[in-house]
Order: C-alpha cells, then structure tokens, then sequence
C-alpha cells in the first residue's frame, strides 16, 4: 500500500499583485515574484515593496508562501545594495529569496539572516554533490535544472535530503538552464541580467552567403515553416505520481509573463491532480478533462522535457504544428446576486450576445452557457461588451463566485 508521507507544494508564478491573489485563490501553495532589482523578468510587472508586503499579508491569511526571485548574474558593480534589498525583503516577511549567484548568496547570508535561500535553475544544479554542497552552505531549497533526468532525481533524493524543486509546466529555454548570451547579440539585451528578448523563438531562414550582397537560400526555395531554435513547452502532467514518489519538495509552474487566465489554468488543474492523487494513490486514474483544460491555455506544443530522455526535434518549434485549440480570456466575475442571478464582470476581451462563454473557478468548477443578454453598469441594454476592463452584467443560470473567469473559443 502506498502511504504519501508528503503532498508537494504547487508553486505558481506571479507576475503582478493581482496573479498573486489569482494563483493563491486557484490552488496555489506559494507563488514565486520578482522585486524591483536582482531578477530575470524586466518586463514581469515586478513587485514595489508595498506590493510584497500586501502580497505577504494575502498569502499568510491563506496559508501559503512568497519567494522572491533574484537570480541574475552579477557584474561589477550589480551588487551594490544587494544587502539592504534582501534585508528589507525579510523584514516585509517574505517567506524565501531564489538566488543563483554565488555572492549574492553570500550577501544575503551575511546581511539579511533569518532569510531563507533557495538556489535558482539558473545555477544548473544536476547531482546530488552540487545539493549536498549547497546544503552546506546553509541553503533550504534546490531549484533543479531543467536538463534533469527523472532518473537523476531519484538518485539525488536518496542522498541529499535538503529540499528539491522541480520545474513540471511551462517554457523550456533552448540553452542550458536558462544561461544565453543570444538575446546580447541579437537585440543588446542581456538575458543573464533580466533583458531576454527570446531571440530563439524568432523565426530563421538558412542562407549561403556567397559574397556580400548575394543570400542563396540553402533549403531551396521558401520553406513552409521557417527555422527557429525554439522548444516547446513542457507539461508534466500525466507524471503526477512519479514526481510526488520520487520525493520532489515543490512543484514549479513557469510564467510569471503570462496572464491571470494561465496562472489561474494551471493552478488548479496542478492542484487537482496533485491533491487527487495524494489522497488515494492505490486507486488513482489520470483524467482527461486535466490535460484538455491545460490546452486552453497552450501556446505551443506540450512534452516532458528532459524527464524521460533527451528531446528530439519533435520537441522542437519546426515543422507541422499540433493544432491548438485557442480560448480567448474575456472576463472575471466581480459579483453575483443569487436572486436575479445576475453577476457582475469585468471586461478583459470583446465578447457580446449570442457568444458561447464559459466559467470557471477554483474548485475545478466549468459551466457553460449562450449569452443572451447583456448591460452595462447602468443597467442599460447592450449587445457587446469591446471596451477593455468595462463593467458589465450577465444572467447567469449558475451560481457563479466573485474571481471566478470567462473564456471563449475563438
């Protein structure tokens, strides 16, 4: 009889306050942000202190965690007030910084104690000596590289027994845990210092460059999909009992970019699974519905990464694409008066009369229904709704709950 001493965490990323709350309210044991300095994700909406100390407050009353990632690789001069950024983070109460450098490991034992650290992927821990040593050094947390066998993961849980994170859902960066100089060159942007401009998932054409005007094409003519050096994203899905067997701490899902229609997705269908499977392994029976409800979020392809083997290029951005089925995210649900059945939305997409709509919330639930009608906050008739973050109201047969979301087929 299989007995699950311990339910892994399911770690969300969290872009701004607002996929903060989604991710925490969806299922979410912790959510990993960014602050102002230190991270990898410029453009991530990052977090003002103010904003991590209401983040902190939200996710105590819920019981789960803040980590703040600050896993850039430091030049000369890039540590400058390293020591008091990570004081004032653990004066503000987050729970774990996600560091990657070696001196600002150091900064942040020696400045800001009492500060859990977790190690970041962008180290590429990939054995078990790499986790005993930083477990040495006083480290609670390993996030694994993505290059990690599931094989290698069993090996290291049997000789370390500091905590493991792994990534199970989300973008898989072409080079090796995460460290590229591509975006440097190409755009003057330097990825290790959070400027990536994904320049693997550009598209490329393959030329002979005979002298310096003439470009000979070396596919022969123009190809239907053009190059790029791009992998598909992974899902880890369908592996939910390996991964809690194999005595992974935390489960990580990849997208502090992506919108509160994906976090809210993924969360809960991670939480379902996780919590299904926890709660009676011997009887346990994947379903279906999971891995269809994560399609609605895809944006690409969906495979296991390197858990399994090493990937081919069918797990690579070329050639015929899987057809994806598109959902739009068009709203979320502020209120619903029981009584008239009638609940209040905020526009996040065009959507009117007549649309085939769907909600869903935190407790995995799904109804589906036609709009038939439609007002404004006013309560004037109308027949759509294009304006972006509008007030707006729908009859709603079910009784649906305030942060439940709208989606559509496009």
């Amino acid at each position: 009889m299989k007995i699950i001493t311990k339910k892994p965490e399911v770690l969300a990323p969290a872009g701004t306050l607002e996929k903060l709350k989604v991710a925490i309210h969806y299922g979410a044991d912790a959510v990993y942000i960014g602050g102002n300095a230190y991270g990898l994700r410029n453009r991530a909406g990052n977090f003002t202190y103010g904003e991590m100390y209401e983040g902190v407050e939200f996710a105590n009353k819920h019981g789960a965690k803040v980590y703040v990632a600050a896993n850039m690789v430091t030049h000369e001069g890039d540590t400058e007030g390293a020591g008091d950024f990570f004081r004032t983070l653990r004066d503000i109460g987050i729970h774990a910084v996600i560091v990657s450098d070696p001196a600002l490991v150091e900064i942040c034992a020696i400045d800001a104690p009492g500060l859990p650290i977790h190690l970041s992927t962008q180290a590429s821990a990939t054995n078990y000596e790499t986790l005993n040593f930083w477990k040495e050094e006083g480290l609670e947390r390993v996030v694994l590289a993505r290059e990690v066998s599931m094989d290698e993961i069993k090996e290291m849980r049997m000789k370390t027994d500091i905590e493991i994170e792994a990534f199970i859902h989300g973008a898989m960066c072409i080079s090796y845990s995460g460290r590229c100089v591509l975006s440097n060159h190409m755009s003057n942007r330097d990825a290790n210092r959070g400027g990536c401009s994904q320049s693997c998932r550009w598209k490329y054409g393959i030329f002979d460059m005979e002298g310096p005007e003439e470009r000979n094409s070396l596919l022969g003519g123009n190809p239907e999909e053009a190059f790029s050096m791009s992998a598909v994203d992974m899902s880890m899905i369908h592996h939910i009992p390996e991964l809690v067997e194999n005595g992974i701490d935390s489960l990580k899902i990849e997208g502090r970019m992506k919108s509160i229609h994906y976090v809210s997705t993924v969360s809960s269908v991670y939480r379902q699974a996780i919590d299904t499977y926890c709660a009676d392994p011997e009887n346990y029976e994947f379903k279906q519905e999971w891995e269809d409800e994560l399609w609605k979020v895809a944006q690409r392809e969906l495979a296991s990464g390197f858990y399994y083997g090493m990937p081919t290029e069918k797990e690579q951005l070329f050639g015929p694409k899987r057809k994806i089925p598109a959902y739009t995210f068009i709203g979320q649900v502020l209120d619903y008066d029981e009584q008239t059945r009638i609940a209040t939305v905020q526009q996040r997409n065009n959507f009117g009369v007549g649309d085939k709509i769907e909600f869903y919330g935190p407790d995995y639930t799904h109804v589906e229904q036609i709009i038939e009608e439609l007002w404004d906050k006013d309560d004037n008739a109308i027949d759509r709704a294009p304006h972006a973050m509008m007030i707006v109201k729908i009859k709603v047969d079910y009784p649906v709950k305030a942060m439940d979301m709208m989606r559509k087929l496009k």
